[in-house]
Protein backbone atom coordinates (compact mmCIF):
# COMPACT_ATOMS: atom_id res chain seq x y z
CA UNK A 1 0.00 0.00 0.00
CA UNK A 2 1.07 3.50 -0.44
CA UNK A 3 2.68 5.15 2.10
CA UNK A 4 -0.36 7.20 3.63
CA UNK A 5 0.23 11.13 4.19
CA UNK A 6 -0.67 11.69 8.56
CA UNK A 7 -2.59 14.75 9.81
CA UNK A 8 -3.04 16.43 6.35
CA UNK A 9 -5.11 18.92 7.91
CA UNK A 10 -2.05 20.54 9.89
CA UNK A 11 -1.56 23.98 8.18
CA UNK A 12 -5.14 24.08 6.60
CA UNK A 13 -6.00 27.52 5.30
CA UNK A 14 -8.07 29.59 7.63
CA UNK A 15 -9.76 33.14 6.87
CA UNK A 16 -10.72 33.55 10.36
CA UNK A 17 -9.34 36.75 12.39
CA UNK A 18 -11.00 36.13 15.53
CA UNK A 19 -12.92 33.04 17.49
CA UNK A 20 -11.60 29.65 18.79
CA UNK A 21 -10.61 26.27 17.38
CA UNK A 22 -10.88 22.83 18.89
CA UNK A 23 -9.38 20.27 17.23
CA UNK A 24 -8.41 16.41 17.13
CA UNK A 25 -5.86 15.71 19.17
CA UNK A 26 -2.58 13.18 18.04
CA UNK A 27 -1.97 11.55 14.74
CA UNK A 28 -4.05 9.84 12.32
CA UNK A 29 -3.35 8.35 8.47
CA UNK A 30 -5.43 9.61 5.73
CA UNK A 31 -7.48 6.56 3.54
CA UNK A 32 -8.81 7.45 1.06
CA UNK A 33 -10.02 6.21 -2.58
CA UNK A 34 -8.05 3.47 -3.99
CA UNK A 35 -5.21 4.17 -1.38
CA UNK A 36 -4.70 0.16 -0.71
CA UNK A 37 -5.34 -1.20 -4.20
CA UNK A 38 -8.53 -1.59 -3.79
CA UNK A 39 -11.12 0.00 -6.04
CA UNK A 40 -14.32 1.84 -4.51
CA UNK A 41 -14.62 4.46 -6.51
CA UNK A 42 -17.92 4.64 -8.72
CA UNK A 43 -21.32 2.75 -9.19
CA UNK A 44 -22.67 5.11 -12.33
CA UNK A 45 -22.48 7.99 -10.19
CA UNK A 46 -21.73 7.75 -6.96
CA UNK A 47 -18.64 6.53 -5.12
CA UNK A 48 -19.64 3.90 -1.98
CA UNK A 49 -16.60 3.71 -0.20
CA UNK A 50 -15.97 6.80 1.80
CA UNK A 51 -17.48 5.24 5.19
CA UNK A 52 -14.96 2.44 5.28
CA UNK A 53 -12.35 5.10 4.23
CA UNK A 54 -13.30 7.23 7.29
CA UNK A 55 -13.59 4.62 9.19
CA UNK A 56 -9.84 3.48 8.48
CA UNK A 57 -8.65 6.78 9.42
CA UNK A 58 -10.98 6.61 12.68
CA UNK A 59 -9.27 2.91 13.13
CA UNK A 60 -5.46 4.46 12.91
CA UNK A 61 -5.62 7.46 14.90
CA UNK A 62 -6.89 4.90 17.72
CA UNK A 63 -4.42 2.54 17.17
CA UNK A 64 -1.90 5.27 18.12
CA UNK A 65 -3.41 4.98 21.53
CA UNK A 66 -4.77 1.75 21.92
CA UNK A 67 -2.42 -1.40 22.12
CA UNK A 68 -4.91 -3.64 20.89
CA UNK A 69 -2.81 -5.32 17.93
CA UNK A 70 -5.13 -4.63 15.90
CA UNK A 71 -4.37 -3.45 12.48
CA UNK A 72 -6.46 -0.96 10.46
CA UNK A 73 -9.27 -3.31 8.75
CA UNK A 74 -9.73 -3.92 5.27
CA UNK A 75 -13.19 -2.86 3.63
CA UNK A 76 -14.06 -6.64 3.35
CA UNK A 77 -12.98 -7.28 6.84
CA UNK A 78 -14.99 -4.50 7.79
CA UNK A 79 -17.86 -5.82 5.87
CA UNK A 80 -17.27 -9.25 7.66
CA UNK A 81 -17.42 -7.30 11.32
CA UNK A 82 -20.81 -6.20 10.44
CA UNK A 83 -22.33 -9.78 9.02
CA UNK A 84 -20.70 -11.78 12.37
CA UNK A 85 -22.76 -9.01 14.21
CA UNK A 86 -25.95 -9.45 12.31
CA UNK A 87 -25.84 -6.49 11.65
CA UNK A 88 -26.22 -7.23 7.80
CA UNK A 89 -27.19 -10.57 5.56
CA UNK A 90 -24.49 -12.60 4.11
CA UNK A 91 -24.93 -11.21 0.70
CA UNK A 92 -23.09 -7.83 2.18
CA UNK A 93 -20.04 -9.64 1.88
CA UNK A 94 -17.76 -8.60 -1.22
CA UNK A 95 -20.99 -5.85 -2.22
CA UNK A 96 -21.10 -2.41 -2.71
CA UNK A 97 -23.04 -1.14 -0.41
CA UNK A 98 -22.05 1.76 1.66
CA UNK A 99 -21.97 1.97 5.72
CA UNK A 100 -22.30 5.44 7.80
CA UNK A 101 -22.15 6.43 11.20
CA UNK A 102 -23.81 3.37 12.85
CA UNK A 103 -22.26 0.85 10.98
CA UNK A 104 -18.61 2.56 12.14
CA UNK A 105 -19.82 2.45 15.66
CA UNK A 106 -20.28 -0.93 15.39
CA UNK A 107 -16.96 -1.66 13.82
CA UNK A 108 -15.45 0.36 16.80
CA UNK A 109 -17.10 -1.38 19.17
CA UNK A 110 -16.13 -4.52 18.31
CA UNK A 111 -12.63 -4.03 17.06
CA UNK A 112 -11.59 -2.26 20.21
CA UNK A 113 -14.27 -2.19 22.94
CA UNK A 114 -14.69 1.53 22.68
CA UNK A 115 -18.39 3.22 22.94
CA UNK A 116 -19.50 5.99 20.51
CA UNK A 117 -21.93 8.68 21.14
CA UNK A 118 -24.53 8.91 17.97
CA UNK A 119 -25.47 12.45 17.01
CA UNK A 120 -28.34 12.70 14.71
CA UNK A 121 -29.45 16.50 12.92
CA UNK A 122 -32.59 16.16 11.25
CA UNK A 123 -31.18 18.70 8.42
CA UNK A 124 -28.68 20.74 7.65
CA UNK A 125 -30.25 23.60 8.89
CA UNK A 126 -29.82 22.40 12.45
CA UNK A 127 -26.08 21.55 12.43
CA UNK A 128 -26.09 24.69 14.86
CA UNK A 129 -27.41 23.50 17.57
CA UNK A 130 -24.75 20.56 18.33
CA UNK A 131 -21.95 22.84 17.86
CA UNK A 132 -21.46 22.70 21.90
CA UNK A 133 -21.41 19.36 21.56
CA UNK A 134 -18.60 19.00 19.32
CA UNK A 135 -16.46 21.19 20.84
CA UNK A 136 -16.52 19.16 23.83
CA UNK A 137 -15.58 16.66 22.00
CA UNK A 138 -12.60 18.01 20.94
CA UNK A 139 -11.44 19.21 23.69
CA UNK A 140 -12.48 15.79 26.14
CA UNK A 141 -11.82 12.94 23.68
CA UNK A 142 -9.99 14.56 20.80
CA UNK A 143 -10.92 11.76 18.19
CA UNK A 144 -11.82 12.29 14.95
CA UNK A 145 -15.26 12.07 14.03
CA UNK A 146 -17.37 10.44 11.00
CA UNK A 147 -20.24 12.35 9.53
CA UNK A 148 -22.22 11.17 7.06
CA UNK A 149 -26.23 12.11 5.66
CA UNK A 150 -28.81 10.73 3.22
CA UNK A 151 -29.18 13.28 0.39
CA UNK A 152 -25.35 15.00 1.23
CA UNK A 153 -24.63 11.31 1.56
CA UNK A 154 -20.93 11.83 1.13
CA UNK A 155 -19.00 10.64 4.23
CA UNK A 156 -16.38 12.61 5.99
CA UNK A 157 -13.90 13.39 8.39
CA UNK A 158 -14.56 15.61 11.26
CA UNK A 159 -11.09 16.97 12.60
CA UNK A 160 -12.13 20.53 14.23
CA UNK A 161 -14.55 22.91 14.94
CA UNK A 162 -13.92 26.89 14.45
CA UNK A 163 -16.49 28.70 16.72
CA UNK A 164 -17.01 32.48 16.22
CA UNK A 165 -19.85 33.94 18.35
CA UNK A 166 -22.69 32.47 16.30
CA UNK A 167 -20.67 30.98 13.16
CA UNK A 168 -18.69 27.90 13.47
CA UNK A 169 -17.06 25.96 10.58
CA UNK A 170 -16.30 22.50 10.79
CA UNK A 171 -12.61 21.38 9.13
CA UNK A 172 -12.95 18.21 6.91
CA UNK A 173 -10.68 15.82 6.17
CA UNK A 174 -12.48 14.25 2.75
CA UNK A 175 -11.96 10.40 1.51
CA UNK A 176 -13.18 10.72 -2.22
CA UNK A 177 -10.08 11.89 -3.22
CA UNK A 178 -8.39 9.66 -5.93
CA UNK A 179 -4.63 9.53 -6.50
CA UNK A 180 -1.22 9.41 -4.63
CA UNK A 181 -1.00 12.07 -2.16
CA UNK A 182 1.85 13.94 -2.71
CA UNK A 183 1.56 16.71 0.23
CA UNK A 184 -0.70 17.83 3.08
CA UNK A 185 -0.57 21.22 0.93
CA UNK A 186 -1.62 20.13 -2.44
CA UNK A 187 -4.64 18.22 -0.60
CA UNK A 188 -5.52 21.16 0.91
CA UNK A 189 -5.07 23.44 -2.05
CA UNK A 190 -7.22 20.85 -3.87
CA UNK A 191 -10.09 20.87 -1.87
CA UNK A 192 -9.93 17.54 0.20
CA UNK A 193 -8.51 19.39 3.14
CA UNK A 194 -11.05 22.67 4.08
CA UNK A 195 -12.89 25.01 6.35
CA UNK A 196 -16.54 24.49 5.51
CA UNK A 197 -19.23 27.00 6.71
CA UNK A 198 -22.37 25.19 8.60
CA UNK A 199 -24.31 27.46 6.17
CA UNK A 200 -22.62 25.14 3.28
CA UNK A 201 -24.03 22.09 4.58
CA UNK A 202 -27.13 21.13 2.69
CA UNK A 203 -29.99 22.26 4.48
CA UNK A 204 -32.37 19.33 3.15
CA UNK A 205 -30.13 16.87 4.37
CA UNK A 206 -29.96 14.84 7.33
CA UNK A 207 -26.91 14.29 8.86
CA UNK A 208 -25.57 11.43 11.17
CA UNK A 209 -22.24 11.84 13.03
CA UNK A 210 -19.96 9.12 15.21
CA UNK A 211 -18.11 10.54 17.84
CA UNK A 212 -15.59 7.76 19.60
CA UNK A 213 -15.21 8.34 23.11
CA UNK A 214 -11.65 7.80 23.10
CA UNK A 215 -8.85 9.98 24.45
CA UNK A 216 -5.66 10.03 22.71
Amino acid sequence: MTSLLANVHEGAEVQFSSGKFHLVSGKYKYYHYLCDGFDDRLIIFQGWGCGYRTLQTVCSWINQYYQKNVEVPSIRQIQEILVDLEDKPRSFLGSRQWIGSFEVCLVIDKLYDIPSKIIHVNKGDNLSTIVDTLKTHFEKFGSPIMMGGDIDCSSKGIMGIHIDKSEASLLIVDPHYVGKEQTKEFLQNKGWVKWQPLKDFLSSSFYNLCLPQAKS
